[in-house]
């Protein structure tokens, strides 16, 4: 029951603060807090694009926690309601919104919130730039898996200065206007509320730090270049694309407190000399002559689990015809034994400069051949129809 003489429902026009949040009126303001953090996210009007219902409800929201948040306008909301002496809190022009604190309000932060609702992105200076470098691997570490290392330059905290940029101890101190973090939150307005854009700190362009005699070697940034090598695993499976993830391995921050970013690295995958790639199935092209088309043959070739690939092919084969061998192809990327498939689709290989002992032979056996097979209509028309019904 609200308090002997406040006036919350209908006298006003207004929901009563409390009903709008979803709380009793006795809740602490740790569970005001955590009903407006459910709510906001609930009805953000970035989550509920062409949602007028949903920007109301968000607007009243951030009106409700305006003044239960506070504690003197929630005593007075409680004594009086809505129609509290003096008129609105917000003054003339009523309720324009409230200063949401992104981190406080989505317990993530600000930068990745900021880019989830606006598509903008924020470097986190506290946090070292992560790196992206490529570098090639044989095809058959996506058979075998294989250890491998990188030489890569990247900024590192100065050993000279220890990461302090000045020469001398003392000669760097924590910028007192940011605090060290090197941003400074300022208010900006994004539709009809307020919010806090986060930026780099002048005084310390965003270093964090305010360096009196700097260091000769880094020049007061206390960082620099510097080469490192870096060993990685590549599992069997591995495919163009992928990125390998090496924690605390990209450059060092240029704040006083912070972490140092990740290095991502992008395997290519070279190309096997005959065979495509579809995951873990392997694809090649196998050019044979008419004798073997016609006759039937074996091929064995090298594979790349190390054991001949036997490729049997059936008498009175037909150029693009396929033949799938099952668990010779690639691993697939994981724990998981399976293999995937080896498909070799058949060719016809002519040769490219009969001899003319060839090219009599060949005249000799035709008028044989052409009495084996149907008129060349029916073969037409034979080849449509199994073409179509596949």
């Amino acid at each position: 029951m609200a308090p002997f003489g406040a006036q919350v429902g209908p006298m006003s026009g207004k929901r009563d603060y409390y009903d709008v949040l979803g709380i009793s009126r006795d809740a602490s303001e740790g569970q005001i807090k955590q009903s407006f953090r459910s709510l906001a996210r609930k009805y953000h009007p970035d989550k509920n694009p062409d949602n007028p219902e949903a920007e109301s409800m968000f607007k009243e929201i951030q009106e409700a926690y305006a003044i239960l948040s506070n504690p003197e306008e929630r005593r007075k909301y409680d004594v009086f309601g809505h129609e509290r002496p003096g008129g609105s809190p917000f003054g003339s022009r009523g309720f324009q919104g409230v200063d949401i604190n992104f981190d406080d309000l989505f317990g993530g932060g600000f930068e990745s919130i900021f880019s989830q609702f606006f598509g903008g992105q924020q470097q986190d200076k506290s946090h070292g730039s992560d790196l992206l470098v490529r570098h090639s691997v044989p095809f058959q570490a996506a058979m075998d898996g294989m250890d491998d290392d990188i030489e890569i330059e990247v900024l590192k905290h100065c050993s000279s200065c220890n990461g302090s940029g000045s020469n001398i101890e003392g000669g760097s101190r924590t910028c007192p206007s940011c605090e060290g973090r090197g941003r400074i939150d300022e208010i900006s307005m994004i539709g009809p509320f307020r919010q806090r854009v986060r930026k780099d700190c002048a005084p310390c362009r965003g270093s964090g730090r305010l360096v009196t005699d700097p260091c000769s070697e880094c020049n007061g940034d206390g960082r620099l270049l510097q080469s490192i090598q870096v060993k990685f695993s590549v599992s069997p499976g591995i495919t163009s694309g992928n990125r390998l993830r090496m924690r605390g391995q990209g450059e060092a921050p240029n704040t006083l407190n912070g972490y140092p970013g990740d290095l991502y690295i992008e395997i290519d995958v070279e190309k096997h000399q005959w065979f495509e790639r579809d995951g873990a199935d392997l694809l090649m092209a196998l050019p044979l002559s008419f004798a073997d088309l016609t006759l039937g043959t074996t091929i064995e070739i090298p594979h790349i689990d190390s054991e001949n690939l036997s490729i049997k092919v059936p008498p009175s084969s037909n150029p693009g015809e396929t033949i799938t061998i099952p668990g010779r192809g690639l691993p697939f990327n994981g724990n998981s034994p399976r293999r995937g498939s080896v498909t070799v689709v058949l060719r016809l290989q002519s040769p490219k400069k009969p001899t003319r002992s060839l090219k009599n032979k060949i005249k000799e056996i035709r008028a044989e051949l052409e009495e084996s097979i149907p008129p060349i209509e029916e073969r037409i028309r034979e080849e449509a129809n199994s073409r179509r019904s596949r």
